[in-house]
């Protein structure tokens, strides 16, 4: 006897029958069935394992396969996943209705029905639902034709060798629902084959013959698939298509060596005088007291951190008045001036002590 898989509560051969298979990834349990036992597998979900909840209903086209039909139920109390899965074959696409065990499946049971061409017997009633009506094949077959590809090319850049620079052409590969024009379409028949592509040891044996031959030319021997070496040069030489001057080479040294010149008498020079020294200038006497120097206030210490995770206050606070220094009396201020108003030290002759010095 099988264990049971994720939170089933029975083996799964017992609530789905013996072809099922069960598993389970990231919280979500996977039961496949066989096309016989679709309904009945479903009213099992319903009944035997609380799923009540129809989410969704649809086919994936398995190339080789056939048509995977899903349809996904939740467990509400407490919330589980289950996803039921059956495979019909391409050539007969049938499946009995799911309308009377999920009645929400009818919506879903006729877009598959028009997307890919699988037919649920008894349902009420297979209706166009997305596409209009005249509309021919399924669109989300894999072996659809995509006719507006045929008629018109697809925009862009041209392929690799289809420029008029030439090269080598890449071999194309038409995507799923891309016929090759010259088999289907308005120009059936009237393209040219495609070339054939030569293999690699073909295109390589070519190519080294290629060299070969230009290697004979030149006068220089030539091995049998040697690749050819490669032309360096440096940033001095310039570009490949820069013309280079040759370097001119350096003189040669003679081999007697040229007398030296002889030296010519000067005449003696007279001696100069040496320049006076000037007297030092004389120091001015500065008449006004200088005020004392205001302490700075000590800078603050900088880290090795970003200015910005410096600390700083909003605006500066006003200096402390500076203290008298000990043994200096403080700067005597002017006497204010008498109560009417006059200047003692006026020059008035009218005035009491005018004109007395």
């Amino acid at each position: 006897m099988t264990g049971t898989t994720g939170w089933l509560p029975a083996p799964v051969e017992e609530l789905f029958g013996p072809d099922a298979t069960a598993e389970e990834s990231y919280e979500l349990l996977t039961v496949d069935v066989p096309p016989a036992t679709w309904l009945a597998s479903l009213q099992s979900a319903r009944d035997a394992l609380g799923c009540t909840y129809f989410d969704w209903l649809s086919a994936v086209d398995e190339p080789g396969a056939g048509f995977r039909v899903s349809a996904h139920v939740v467990a509400l109390a407490p919330v589980r996943r289950l996803l039921v899965r059956t495979t019909v074959p391409h050539s007969a696409p049938v499946l009995p209705s799911a309308v009377e065990v999920y009645a929400g499946a009818a919506w879903h049971e006729r877009e598959t029905h028009e997307m890919f061409g699988v037919t649920f017997e008894g349902h009420p009633g297979l209706d166009p639902l997305l596409l209009p009506e005249g509309f021919e094949g399924h669109p989300l077959r894999k072996d659809f034709v995509l006719a507006a590809r045929v008629a018109k090319a697809w925009p862009g850049a041209k392929e690799p060798g289809e420029s008029e620079h030439g090269g080598p052409k890449r071999r194309q590969m038409l995507p799923p629902g891309v016929p090759d024009p010259n088999e289907w379409g308005p120009l059936k028949g009237q393209l040219p084959p495609a070339p054939a592509r030569p293999a690699r040891g073909a295109a390589r044996a070519a190519g080294a013959r290629g060299t070969a031959g230009a290697r004979g030319a030149a006068g220089a021997p030539a091995a049998t698939g040697e690749r050819p070496a490669r032309r360096t040069r440096t940033a001095a030489d310039g570009s490949a298509s820069r013309p280079t001057t040759p370097p001119v080479p350096p003189a040669t040294a003679s081999a007697t060596p040229e007398p030296a010149p002889s030296p010519t008498p000067t005449a003696p020079t007279e001696p100069t005088t040496p320049p006076e020294p000037k007297a030092p200038a004389e120091p001015k006497a500065s008449t006004e007291p200088k005020a004392p120097a205001e302490p700075k206030a000590p800078a603050a210490p900088r880290g090795s951190d970003a200015p910005w995770h410096q600390a700083r206050p909003a605006f500066d606070e006003p200096a402390a008045p500076a203290e008298p220094q000990s043994g200096k009396p403080p700067p005597e201020l002017d006497a204010p001036d008498a109560a009417d108003g006059t200047d003692n030290n006026s020059d008035d002759p009218e005035s009491p002590t005018g004109g007395a010095q």
